[in-house]
């Protein structure tokens, strides 16, 4: 599974980084290392939940995000 991650300033220098293949995962942090750690916690968990409620299928898994 390979995860996108896009990234954009807000005017009062947040960064803001955001993964489009999975909805509503969009995290902030104070610096652009700090966002994406976040996200990236984020993502994995939204991912272990759809495991878990069945809506994907456990399978061996490798996930590599990307920052765009």
């Amino acid at each position: 599974m390979k995860l996108r991650i896009q990234f954009d300033r807000e005017t009062d220098g947040r960064w803001i980084a955001e993964v489009p293949e999975i909805p509503g995962v969009l995290a902030y942090g104070k610096t652009r290392a700090a966002a994406l750690a976040a996200v990236e916690a984020l993502a994995l968990r939204a991912i272990a939940d759809r495991i878990e409620n069945g809506e994907i299928q456990p399978a061996p898994t490798s996930v590599l995000f990307e920052a765009a």
